[in-house]
């Protein structure tokens, strides 16, 4: 698949103008998003992900139309179990109701400037070593064992290193003062927490990357799939965020399922590097058909399996 470089200036210009959209119906006015202005907003953003896919399906064959596809609803499905991270960090920062849509926007901005940075490092050490599929391969598989191991235990929100760093350059109000990022007080320039927060989500977003990025070159090697499919996940994640809100912890099983998806996506690697290596038959070298089964129906059950515990939790709390 050849991408010219007007493809890829339309794309980031078509991006860039559902950003600038959003920020004018949504954030013109802060407010506090309700559940039905974000599952309109989630129906808006994943319809333009189908139709971006469905002219990748149109264009370029139904081959890449298939990697964009896997690679949207894997990229996704981590970005849900993140979800639960930010709800940390937007307790953990005290962030107003009204302004946490601009800081999810402003974060995840960031966060896909980030990624496209490591997109493109993935893309290049790709194209020039098979034996990077070997080490995205393991980085998957440690990821999926880490978080079956961590599974159960309590999360709590500890600053990194990038966000101390930040408290250490400038000093930092104690109150939020709207939506600014800076104020001056007593003659004194200050960042506020709001800043903090953003650059808090925005530097959480690089450990995540570490497994969504080797995934889902896992399922496709054309950089202009890898990051398209980042973007419209990352882009309908805020919305997510308002609409799912105390659900994504009735999810309880998603982080196997996604342990499994990453634990598959890394076995592939290996086999298709080995592939490349004329080690193993052509027959052992899985194709993307059989990965977007996998991850539906891994989605599916988990997601299932998780609802119908909650309601029985549910059920056995108000017997109690």
């Amino acid at each position: 698949m050849t991408v010219p470089l007007w493809l890829w200036i339309a794309t980031i210009g078509g991006l860039l103008a559902l950003i600038a959209l959003d920020l004018v119906i949504v954030d013109r006015k802060p407010h506090e998003v309700t559940t039905g202005e974000a599952a309109r907003w989630v129906i808006f953003y994943i319809s333009c992900a189908v139709l971006f896919g469905a002219g990748v399906w149109f264009f370029a064959g139904h081959e890449p139309g298939v990697e964009f596809f896997t690679g949207y609803i894997t990229e996704y499905s981590l970005s849900v179990d993140n979800l639960f991270i930010f709800m940390i960090i937007m307790a953990s920062f005290k962030v107003p109701a009204i302004h946490q849509h601009r800081v999810l926007l402003v974060g995840i901005l960031l966060a896909l400037g980030f990624r496209s940075v490591f997109i493109a490092i993935g893309a290049a050490l790709i194209e020039q070593f098979v034996w990077v599929f070997f080490l995205f391969g393991a980085v998957l598989i440690w990821t999926a064992v880490s978080m079956l191991r961590g599974k159960g235990e309590e999360e709590e929100y500890h600053e990194n290193a990038v966000t101390r760093q930040v408290r250490k350059i400038a000093p930092v109000t104690d109150d939020y003062h709207g939506h600014h990022y800076t104020v001056k007080l007593n003659g004194r320039r200050m960042i506020t927490p709001m800043l903090l927060v953003i650059v808090a989500i925005g530097s959480a977003d690089l450990l995540f990357a570490v497994d969504s990025i080797p995934a889902i070159f896992g399922i496709t090697q054309e950089a202009f799939l890898v990051f398209t499919a980042n973007a419209f996940a990352l882009m309908g994640l805020r919305q997510l965020y308002f609409l799912l809100g105390g659900l994504v912890t009735k999810l309880v099983y998603l982080s196997y399922g996604l342990a499994v998806i990453l634990a598959f996506i890394g076995a592939k690697l290996f086999l298709h590097a080995l592939h490349e290596y004329h080690v193993v038959p052509d027959w052992l070298d899985i194709n993307n058909w059989v990965s977007l089964g996998v991850i539906i129906v891994v989605l599916s059950v988990t997601t299932v399996a998780s609802l119908a515990k909650a309601r029985r939790d549910e059920r056995r709390e108000v017997a109690a």
